[in-house]
């Protein structure tokens, strides 16, 4: 993301874009050196010349190791840095906050424990680099003390990325808060002073390109939830075509997605059951396509699964009647915003969020394009080879998420956009984007935030698409790369799995 761009983003992005910067060749200390910079840079025009003394409160994680190497930065500069570090060296967290706390160590006095208000209000500023992203409830000990003291100095306090204690009533109000590459969506404005951007040296291929850290969005969901209320998503398709959202369903349950329910029609229910027993398959009637008087029995079972995420249109086919089915369903689905999750459209229902035809609701849930690069040209007026312009353009028109699946996949939500080259050349076989479809309407049905869940499907498809290249060799299916999902992400994740919700 460049530095300008003044969109908050949240501390999920910014672990994913980090761990793609590490993937790089970025370390760490290398963007913990360019956050002391930063901080150091923006505290030398809030204090008096040096050699002018300047109070620093450090945690044991990231924002700490930022204040460390901000307190190094300012010596170099003739300030006069002292430390208080609240947990024992022990605890640090890190090889990188471990190599500053060594340099600050013997290069700056440095006091354990918190910090007296005395001690405190004899420094013009104080830098608060305690906790920063990541921080959730109320503050515990000895940060609840630490922040008592700071505020109750009465000194003009200086923020690394969040003030300490965003959750907490007795939080830090701080007069600046230096926001590290951009500003973030935790942020609240009454506790953050002047919001000053700064960058670290992340690269922007880590923002504009899918890389490795997408995988950060699972670690969350590594904490058990509790069984039947996460993880269902609802697919609508079959008919012509049966084996497309068979693939899609088994693809989600390989995310950890709790259920994969399949609405299809009737005439074809016996068939795509066979495809896999762990699918709860359902049919609609006793035809073998869908028809618009299929639109009130459908939108029932929409209202009453209440699903975490829909997928429509695999396998669907294109005849008339069929598209009026998408219609009516597109209609119920935009009139009843909190009935459902994020819904994600591909294949046949394509056509209904064509140029001049209704939009979906920009009240409810996010809304997803998957197209191809055929449909992407009848249904989106593309060009054959889309810029990160154009895919915006269209996604912005339509208030949609756009993903185009291509040699590079665009993906965008018109103020963000990112390209995905992770991927083999075999697996343009067929059945590929109902893979794909499967594995983002898993990760959305489990309420993974839609940008964050866009960029690890297309990431995750293309990484266990090599590994099944590489274990198959030749003649690669979709289905060998639905059996290397769960795979890819424990291996991304050094071998720790996800718990399933």
């Amino acid at each position: 993301m460049p530095t300008d761009d003044r969109r908050p983003f949240s501390s999920l992005e910014m672990s994913v874009v980090e761990a793609n910067a590490l993937a790089l060749g970025v370390s760490l200390t290398e963007l913990m050196a360019g956050a002391g910079r930063a901080v150091a840079e923006e505290a030398a025009l809030r204090l008096p010349p040096p050699p002018a003394r300047v109070a620093l409160v450090v945690g044991p994680g990231n924002n700490g190791g930022d204040g460390l190497a901000a307190a190094l930065e300012l010596k170099h500069r003739g300030y006069r840095p002292e430390l208080w570090r609240l947990p024992p060296p022990e605890r640090l967290r890190g090889a990188a906050v471990r190599h500053f706390y060594e340099e600050a160590a013997r290069q700056l006095p440095i006091h354990s424990g918190v910090p007296e208000v005395r001690e405190l209000a004899e420094f013009p500023l104080v830098i608060d680099g305690i906790l920063g992203t990541g921080q959730t409830g109320a503050l515990r000990s000895p940060y609840a003390e630490a922040v008592a003291h700071l505020r109750q100095a009465q000194r003009p306090i200086l923020a690394i990325d969040l003030p300490t204690g965003i959750e907490d009533p007795q939080g830090i109000r701080a007069q600046w808060t230096v926001a590290l590459t951009g500003p973030k969506a935790e942020a609240p404005p009454d506790r953050c002073g002047e919001e000053i951007v700064r960058s670290i040296g992340i690269p922007p291929e880590a923002w504009e390109s899918t890389g490795p850290g997408e995988f950060q969005a699972l670690i969350p969901w590594s904490r058990p939830t509790v069984r039947g209320r996460s993880g269902r998503l609802l697919i609508i398709g079959g008919g012509p075509y049966a084996g497309a959202p068979a693939l899609a369903g088994r693809a989600a349950l390989r995310t950890g997605a709790e259920r994969s329910t399949l609405l299809v029609p009737g005439g074809v229910a016996a068939t795509i059951q066979g495809f896999g027993p762990d699918l709860i398959v359902q049919g609609v009637g006793t035809g073998g396509r869908w028809t618009s008087d299929q639109v009130g029995p459908v939108t029932e079972t929409i209202g009453r699964l209440r699903p975490g995420s829909l997928a429509l249109g695999m396998g669907a086919g294109d005849h008339p009647e069929t598209r009026a089915f998408f219609e009516g369903v597109r209609d119920w689905l935009a009139a009843h915003p909190d009935g459902h999750g994020p819904v994600l459209y591909d294949a046949d229902a394509l056509a209904v969020l064509a140029e001049g035809s209704r939009p979906p609701s920009t009240r409810g849930p996010a809304v997803f394009a998957t197209p191809n690069l055929g449909e992407y040209r009848r249904w989106f007026e593309g060009s054959a080879e889309p810029t990160a312009a154009e895919v915006a353009d269209r996604a912005r028109s339509r208030g949609l998420h756009l993903l185009v699946k291509g040699s590079t996949d665009w993906l965008s939500d018109g103020p963000r956009t990112v390209r995905n080259r992770h991927h083999h050349p075999a697996m343009t076989v067929g059945g590929m984007g109902d893979v794909l479809d499967g594995v983002l309407g898993g990760l959305l049905a489990q309420g993974i935030e839609p940008w964050v869940a866009g960029r690890l499907a297309i990431y995750w498809v293309g990484e266990a698409g090599g590994r099944a290249q590489r274990r198959r060799g030749f003649g690669l299916l979709a289905s060998d790369v639905i059996e290397e999902i769960p795979a890819a992400a424990v291996e991304a994740l050094g071998g720790a799995a996800p718990a399933q919700a």
